[in-house]
């Protein structure tokens, strides 16, 4: 199935991407305007944007403008169990095939596996600019990426 026709799974840095400049809320408004029937939250990253958020006002906000419109339509994406699997065996093949330390791992590279590992599972498409990490893990298992902002 192409992307045109496909789950399109954002990532954080897209959202964050679109508080930062007025360019990039212009970018992500436009895309999410022409994607939305497609558009899918992570449970993962929701996480991730929660934790971001500064003080409570900002949570509210943030659960308010950017997160409840995916709960209302219960587009919701959730982590399987078998992507909880997959994200110790992607670290140890990682860990393997590529000399990963751990210790070293950022805990954003490990959200990463797990929205990329139920991407996977949902037969979605991840919108990310992080292609360096993504290569990465596309290492251990096949799963589709693209940069911001497909067509």
């Amino acid at each position: 199935m192409a992307a045109g026709s496909r789950k399109l799974v954002l990532d954080t840095n897209c959202f964050i991407d679109a508080s930062r400049t007025e360019a990039g809320a212009d970018a992500f408004a436009a895309f999410c305007a022409r994607a939305a029937p497609r558009l899918y939250l992570s449970t993962v990253v929701a996480a991730e944007l929660r934790a971001g958020a500064g003080n409570a006002q900002e949570r509210r906000t943030l659960e308010r403008r950017v997160l409840s419109p995916y709960v209302r339509r219960r587009r919701l994406l959730n982590p399987s169990a078998a992507a909880w699997k997959a994200l110790g065996a992607t670290l140890a093949r990682l860990v393997e095939d590529e000399g990963l330390v751990l210790a070293d791992v950022r805990k954003s590279f490990l959200f990463d596996i797990l929205v990329a590992w139920s991407c996977r599972e949902a037969g979605a498409v991840l919108v990310s600019r992080n292609m360096k990490d993504l290569s990465r893990i596309a290492k251990a298992f096949t799963f589709e990426f693209v940069a911001p902002y497909p067509v």
